[in-house]
């Protein structure tokens, strides 16, 4: 995702549209994006170089963190618990407290595991 010059997935698209009908407030079922007065312009954006709604980037896209490291130029890193990707952040490898917890979880577990057959062999 460090090339920025590429043509957006179908799920990509899909999640910027689902984005915007459940989250902008300057879209309107009805009447399309209402500062416009027509339809929403993002409804049809295709690479990742497109100029992006000043809303939709300051207010709407951060709410998708995976959506939001494609338009922007932030590296990303994959959690080694569950796989998503999150924003490089120093040393950081757990997308989150909850990841960094079960990752602590299960390496404790293996440690108790190994030492119990240890003891066992002797």
């Amino acid at each position: 995702m460090s090339n920025n010059h590429r043509e957006l997935t179908g799920r990509e698209k899909q999640r910027i549209k689902k984005l915007i009908t459940s989250l902008c407030a300057n879209h309107d079922k009805e009447y399309g994006c209402l500062p416009l007065d027509y339809e929403c312009p993002m409804f049809g954006i295709c690479y990742t170089n497109s100029a992006l709604c000043s809303y939709f980037r300051k207010s709407v896209l951060p709410e998708d963190a995976e959506l939001e490291a494609v338009f922007t130029r932030t590296p990303t890193t994959n959690c080694k618990q569950c796989g998503k990707p999150f924003p490089v952040d120093g040393k950081r490898v757990y997308c989150s407290g909850k990841c960094a917890e079960e990752a602590r979880r299960q390496q404790t577990a293996a440690r108790v595991r190994k030492h119990r057959e240890k003891k066992q062999q002797m």
